[in-house]
């Protein structure tokens, strides 16, 4: 694994149930596993994977369709089931929705036009995100002495 195409974040306990992840970068954003039935409003961890499914394809669909005119809006929805069965607590039914809007004219017309291209390449080729979950890699676990 080369430098560059690793990627690293830390996450550290800052209270019961309370967490903060940090990048390489000094970014950092807090979650927890408290759930609006018991009165938290933290992203939770299937929260943030939902994010990251969303985020990682808005960003490329962006990036193609910002090129020819700015967005009227741009609203990237993305829904799942979380269910417990014989392979253990897991999503299904993952879903991503995009609900764009461009102004009137030929820039516009440009960017409606490639829009569901866009979000194809995104999802097919793209997104680590989305090509991670649908590919399924293995992921490594260890326990180490503080």
């Amino acid at each position: 694994m080369s430098e560059d195409s690793q990627r690293l974040v830390t996450i550290e306990r800052t209270g019961a149930g309370r967490f903060t992840a940090t990048n390489v970068r000094g970014g950092t954003i807090g979650f927890g596993t408290r759930s609006d039935s018991d009165g938290g409003t933290d992203f939770t961890p299937v929260e943030l994977l939902l994010a990251a499914i969303g985020g990682c394809t808005a960003a490329d669909v962006d990036a193609a369709t910002g090129r020819h005119v700015e967005p009227t809006g741009f609203t990237v929805t993305v829904t799942g089931e979380k269910v417990g069965d014989e392979f253990g607590n897991r999503m299904t039914d993952l879903a991503v929705t995009f609900t764009v809007g461009f102004p009137e004219g030929a820039s516009g017309d440009r960017a409606r036009a490639i829009l569901p291209r866009a979000v194809a390449v995104s999802h097919d080729r793209q997104c680590t995100v989305s090509r991670t979950i649908e590919i399924g890699t293995p992921v490594t676990v260890t326990v180490t002495d503080a």
